[in-house]
C-alpha cells in the first residue's frame, strides 16, 4: 500500500516545493522538502486511508497540477525551445490536487496538523509502523527559516482553501447529533 502512494506524494511534494520554494541553499531545500514530504503523507494517507484507495488512485491516477498551477499563477509544464511541452512535466500528471491543498492547510496551520495525525492512529497506514512527524509538527528555527513560504498561511490559502473544508470534515469528530450511522437526525 505505502508504495502505491508513492508517485502521488513524490509529485505533489515536488509541486509543493517548486510552487512555495525554500530560501537558501542546499541545506534549505533539504528541510523544506522533508516538511513537505511529511505534511503531503500525512494529506495522502487521510485522503486515501485503505489499501483499497490507494489501489484505486494507483490505477486511475490522482488527476494532475493543472488546477493548481492555475490557481497560484504558475505557467505550468515549461516549454522547450521549439514550445513543445518539457518531457520531464509527466510527473505532473501524479499531482494529487486534494491532498496537496491539504498539505498547505496543514503546514499552515499546527492545530490542524496535530488532528491530522492523531487522525491517522489505527488506520492500515501506520498499523505497526512508528511513525514520527516532528518536521511537520515542532519545526525547529532553520526548518521556519527553510520552508518561510510554505508555513505562511497568507501564502498558502489559495491552495489551501480548494478543499479545507472536506479536510475538516474528515477531522472532525461524528456529531452529538449524528445516528449511529454517520446521517444526522431527522428533526
Amino acid at each position: 500500500m505505502r508504495t502505491e502512494l508513492s508517485p502521488l506524494i513524490a509529485a505533489t511534494t515536488r509541486w509543493l516545493t517548486r510552487a512555495y520554494p525554500p530560501g537558501g541553499g542546499v541545506l534549505a531545500a533539504a528541510l523544506c522538502e522533508a516538511q513537505v514530504r511529511q505534511a503531503v503523507t500525512v494529506a495522502a494517507w487521510l485522503r486515501y486511508p485503505t489499501s483499497m484507495d490507494a489501489a484505486l488512485v494507483a490505477v486511475t491516477g490522482p488527476g494532475g497540477s493543472a488546477r493548481l498551477d492555475w490557481v497560484t499563477g504558475s505557467d505550468g509544464p515549461s516549454r522547450g525551445a521549439a514550445g513543445a511541452p518539457d518531457p520531464d512535466a509527466a510527473w505532473r500528471t501524479w499531482v494529487d490536487e486534494v491532498v496537496a491543498s491539504w498539505a498547505a492547510g496543514l503546514l499552515g496551520a499546527p492545530a490542524l496538523a496535530t488532528a491530522a495525525i492523531s487522525a491517522l492512529d489505527g488506520t492500515e497506514h501506520t498499523d505497526g509502523l512508528a511513525v514520527e512527524f516532528r518536521r511537520l509538527l515542532a519545526p525547529d528555527e532553520y526548518d521556519r527559516r527553510a520552508a518561510a513560504l510554505l508555513r505562511h498561511p497568507d501564502l498558502l490559502a489559495p491552495v489551501a482553501e480548494l478543499h479545507r473544508a472536506q479536510l475538516l470534515t474528515v477531522l472532525a469528530p461524528p456529531s452529538a447529533a449524528a445516528s449511529p450511522d454517520g446521517f444526522p437526525e431527522a428533526c
